[in-house]
């Protein structure tokens, strides 16, 4: 009940905030939540590096998100290493030093590298933004509720034994019927195949980007981000599936210039 009452409180927002804030609104509101995403991302480092990452990470994060251009992206992503690296050789244990250094570019990349294209979709149409973030909520909640009732074949019961084949087909069922019926009422210049095609590749991405945090707190031992989201745990635990899905659809409307 606490996963349907949180997701009926943030459906709206999210929506108003996609669809009728202003650029500068949707902007700083993808700030928010990649902070919040990062530093859930710096606890479960932290399970394994025995401390939090540190602030060079959210810096570096911001400018990701508010730089113009590609180049000053790229440049800022490059110069995280050497810095990061910097770091490590000063540390008295070189080998978690190294490790720390590691954990901090994956997190930058994963977490704002992929939040970034948010604002970028919603630069081309907040219908794709809208899009690329309900896509795979709607999955998830079909594989939750057939997972917990028909699931029998395991997905990957090492990364996350909870999840299962039959979870899987149900999320890409209930995200394929979403896509297809939003992009018809919504973009209907996106021919009907296509619209499906685009649909289960991002659901796939989806579903993987989840099974990757998964990963990441098995290895930790750890159980959810955070606790901030009740009924679904931390900020990163809701948009894990999110995190590989923006690139996704962002390459597809970038192709259609």
């Amino acid at each position: 009940m606490k996963r349907v009452l949180t997701a009926l409180v943030l459906f709206p927002v999210i929506t108003y905030v996609v669809l009728w804030s202003p650029p500068w609104a949707v902007l700083a509101v993808t700030a928010v939540v990649a902070l919040l995403c990062f530093y859930e991302y710096s606890g479960i480092a932290a399970a394994y590096l025995g401390g939090q990452l540190g602030p060079l990470g959210y810096g570096a994060g911001l400018l990701i998100l508010v730089l113009p251009g590609d180049g000053y992206v790229v440049l800022t992503v490059v110069a995280v290493a050497p810095i990061a690296l910097s770091l490590a050789l000063r540390a008295d244990d070189l080998r978690a030093g190294i490790l720390r250094a590691a954990f901090l570019l994956l997190g930058v990349v994963y977490i704002f590298g992929c939040w970034r294209f948010a604002p970028l979709l919603g630069g081309q149409n907040r219908y794709w933004l809208l899009y690329a973030l309900v896509l795979n909520w709607i999955g998830d909640i079909g594989a939750y509720y057939v997972g917990r009732a028909l699931g029998r074949h395991k997905l990957a019961p090492i990364v996350s034994p909870g999840k299962s084949w039959e979870g899987a087909a149900a999320s890409l069922a209930a995200s394929l019927i979403f896509g297809f019926l939003f992009l018809r009422w919504a973009i209907p210049a996106v021919p009907p195949v296509v619209a499906l095609a685009l649909t289960a590749v991002a659901n796939a991405a989806g579903q993987f980007g989840d099974l990757c945090e998964s990963a990441l707190k098995r290895g930790a031992g750890v159980k959810d981000s955070g606790t901030l989201l009740p009924g679904h745990g931390g900020w990163l635990d809701r948009v894990d599936s999110t995190l590989f899905t923006l690139p996704v659809v962002y390459l597809y409307v970038a192709s259609l210039r």
